[in-house]
């Protein structure tokens, strides 16, 4: 074993080696790869190999889309295809939805019907089969010698490739570089190394004082003969039942099966043994056994069937079920590609080519947003936290999860200082990153915590329709008050802080203090990755606000981009110190005024401005801004004074018609203003210019990142911008985000985020679209649970296209 690489390889699954592989190919063959046991020996051996394109989300559609590709281009792979099956009504409807979604993001895809389905696979039983969905370019794989045939491939191009192998240490310099990795047969130097670890990811992590959550959750599959006279084709199509919870593939004329438990095990939270490794650990028949009562009701001769064997195998799962990839603050050269057990072989090879184009070239090809490692809060540290909320993704992985349904497990984890005076309201409660929320307000009733509500109501409009319709027409017409203490805050202090903003925000920051400044931060392609507040509180002191799922991501960018011999600058997350009540209305000045002997006029706090004011004591920062578009403030008071303050503004709005709320009306209420939400109208893959952010853009003041990106953006011109659509007719719409858009039968694009305007009585929806159709009055089509709805081009803003309402 070399004692010197550019790159150490730390894993021998199907994501190390792949990752190496696209490194070599790339041309870093100065490459080591280091693994404990054998090649495939740990989450690997157990891995079932169905791999499928299909997916709604376009980073996995490509990932998925690129391994079959590379796989068929190595031999490696079957295409017999598969069929995703809807045993309920209400599944039927969640895979239409998902079809639109697919088609929206370029995939071939269509429902058909259960005759169809019967036709591809005549062993299936016709009871509680609506439809299904085929695709013959499906299939599985070998996971072994898959592995293993890469891992070969790796050693061919130059590189080494070591089993039998631990690491036990990794050296970082005093500057916290990526120095050597240590192991029990001798040390490496390198510049680089890949955490591919798997199971043990977060032991691996440790070692540089990272952490990484991931929980090892029990996955079992079952081994059945063939039933003689019911023997599978090898052609047989990968199956995939989410109603019964089941997924299958032939093997040796009978099948393998797997699936999702309701109830998933947890084990080894400490971390997994270093000796664990290909062995399977002691089933558990009673667990499994529903599992397989939904595939013998699906296939009802598997009844007679003989159970080869029932393997159980951890696999390593993140709290929202994504992987965890690329770089965390605090340690350059080191590279995460780990929580991989829901993405399989379908996502490795995808991944492993992400992951070398970023290592190599600084930065992905692809929208990873979702996927970062630096999203996850330091209260993913609390082990209770993290584990149920594994747990219960792991849960619904198959298990319908309707798109309004919260989740249940572990809650509540974190409250607002206002939350049991919400409560006495009758809020109705959601998460989000952690934080008690209310959704909506029902007056008179008792509160409580939102679950598994649209079960309740399925694909219809929901009961809180007209609820959130008196808070959006409070708003809009008199005041209206919210509880946003869950928004991320980020202090930036010192000498550092100016040139550090000016350097990752793409607008000016050096302004007067008091001024406030609605912001990007950019890669160098030009993409957004941060959508931001920032405030000047003193000349080397700036307040960041962002969004609650957001400031974890935010944190990890602002810190990676401090360079070595910056002017020091300190920060800090300081959202658990300081409340924050949203005002907002044509008569949030009223109210305000009568709480506070301060100016609250429009010369002393002129839009976009902060001032410190007092409420009966309390300090509370005025911020003036507005996520609706309406007069109104952002007030962040310390925790410790949040609801006194609150009580006053309450009893001070009573006579102007105050209306608390929640975040279901923030929707409507900013979708009628062309307002954005970050990762769903604009991300990492949307220039600000094309996202109708062009405004916040300076480029005269001086170098930042994606400045050179967006000179050239705008020299070519624009060849796509985000739109605002209107379906015609009034009626409610159940439209979540993702729809296919269509133009004369053809997709042209697919619906970012949508809603209902109740100020303009219209379906509201953002889509990019090419700019020959990005004119007002462009007819278009939206895809609503496979039936298309007219709609056209309006103007971006469709309520107080000025913007007067903001400057009273």
């Amino acid at each position: 074993m070399k004692d010197q690489a550019r790159v150490v390889v730390i894993g021998g699954g199907i994501y190390g080696v792949n990752i190496a592989y696209h490194l070599a190919k790339m041309g870093w063959t100065d490459l080591v790869l280091l693994e404990k046991g054998e090649i495939a020996s740990g989450e690997s051996s157990h891995a079932a190999g169905l791999v499928t394109q299909f997916a709604t989300s376009q980073t996995l559609m490509q990932f998925r889309k690129y391994s079959i590709d590379l796989y068929s281009s190595l031999g490696l792979f079957d295409h017999v295809g598969s069929l995703r099956l809807a045993s309920s009504k209400e599944q039927l409807r969640e895979l239409q939805r998902s079809v639109s979604r697919a088609k929206g993001i370029g995939m071939e895809v269509e429902i058909i019907s259960p005759a169809e389905a019967l036709r591809i696979m005549p062993q299936l039983s016709p009871e509680n089969l609506y439809g299904a969905i085929y695709l013959p370019r499906d299939g599985h794989l070998d996971p072994y010698g898959t592995t293993t045939a890469m891992a070969r491939m790796v050693r061919e191009m130059g590189c080494e490739v070591h089993t039998n192998t631990r690491v036990t240490g990794i050296r970082l310099t005093p500057t916290g570089e990526v120095r050597e990795v240590i192991t029990d047969r001798g040390s490496i130097k390198c510049e680089h190394v890949v955490n591919a670890t798997g199971l043990w990811g977060p032991r691996v992590a440790a070692m540089v004082g990272l952490h990484l959550p991931t929980t090892p959750v029990d996955h079992q599959h079952i081994a059945l003969k063939a039933v003689p006279g019911n023997e599978f084709p090898h052609s047989t199509p990968c199956l995939r039942d989410p109603d019964n919870l089941v997924y299958m593939r032939e093997e040796a004329g009978g099948l393998v099966i797997g699936g999702y438990e309701p109830n998933p095990k947890e084990r080894w939270i400490d971390g997994v043994p270093w000796e664990h490794g290909g062995t399977s650990l002691p089933p558990d028949f009673e667990r499994f056994e529903q599992l397989l009562e939904g595939a013998i009701r699906r296939i009802p001769f598997l009844e007679r069937a003989q159970i080869i064997t029932l393997i159980c195998h951890p696999g390593a799962y993140t709290p929202d079920c994504q992987p965890i990839l690329g770089p965390m603050a605090g340690v350059r050269g080191f590279w995460n590609a780990c929580g991989m057990s829901l993405n399989g072989y379908g996502g490795a090879g995808g991944i492993g080519k992400l992951m070398a184009e970023w290592i190599v070239e600084g930065e992905p090809s692809l929208d990873i947003y979702a996927f970062r490692a630096t999203r996850f809060g330091n209260y993913y540290a609390n082990t209770y936290y993290a584990v149920e909320r594994t747990r219960e993704c792991v849960k619904y992985y198959y298990r319908l999860k309707f798109p309004h349904d919260e989740n249940e497990w572990a809650r509540p984890f974190r409250i607002s200082p206002l939350h049991f005076r919400l409560q006495e309201y009758g809020a109705v409660f959601g998460e989000k990153y952690g934080w008690e929320r209310v959704n909506y307000f029902q007056p008179g009733k008792p509160w409580r915590m939102a679950g598994a509500d649209q079960r309740n109501w399925g694909w219809t409009k929901p009961p809180f329709f007209e609820r959130v319709g008196v808070e959006h027409q409070a708003a809009r017409e008199r005041v209206a008050m919210f509880d946003l203490t869950s928004f991320g805050k980020i202090d930036l202090k010192g000498p550092g802080a100016l040139p550090l903003l000016q350097r990752i925000a793409d607008s000016n920051i050096d302004r007067p203090v008091g001024s406030a400044v609605y912001t990007q931060f950019l890669n160098t392609r030009g993409g957004v990755e941060a959508d931001l507040t920032i405030t000047r509180l003193g000349e080397d002191y700036f307040r960041i606000i962002t969004g609650s799922a957001f400031i974890s991501n935010d944190l990890g960018w602002i810190r990676m981009h401090i360079l070595p011999g910056d002017p020091p600058v300190e920060v800090r997350d300081v959202t658990l110190d300081w409340a924050c009540i949203a005002l907002w209305g044509p008569k949030a000045r009223q109210v305000l005024q009568k709480v506070t002997a301060s100016d609250v006029s429009n010369q002393a706090n002129p839009y976009m401005t902060a001032v410190w004011i007092d409420i009966n004591g309390a300090p509370v920062l005025a911020q003036r801004v507005s996520y609706i578009g309406e007069l109104g403030w952002e007030l962040y008071t310390p925790c410790e004074r949040a609801l006194p303050v609150w009580d006053l503004l309450y009893d001070a709005g009573q006579e102007f018609g105050l209306e608390v709320g929640g975040y279901k009306v923030l929707d409507s209420l900013r979708l009628e203003k062309g307002y954005r939400y970050f990762t769903a109208d604009v991300t990492p893959m949307e220039d600000p210019y094309s996202a109708g952010l062009g405004f916040c853009v300076d480029l005269d003041k001086g170098d930042f990142i994606g400045r050179a990106a967006l000179l050239k953006i705008k020299e070519r011109g624009l060849q796509h911008k985000l739109c605002t659509l209107v379906l015609d007719g009034e009626d409610f719409l159940p439209i979540y985000g993702g729809e296919a858009v269509y133009l004369n039968g053809r997709v042209v694009s697919r619906v970012r985020s949508g809603g209902y305007g109740y100020t303009v009585k219209r379906n509201i929806v953002y889509a990019y679209l090419p700019m020959e159709l990005a004119k007002v009055g462009t007819r278009l089509e939206v895809d609503v649970f496979d039936a298309v709805h007219p709609a056209q081009v309006a103007p971006t803003v469709l309520f107080d296209p000025k913007g007067e309402r903001l400057r009273m």
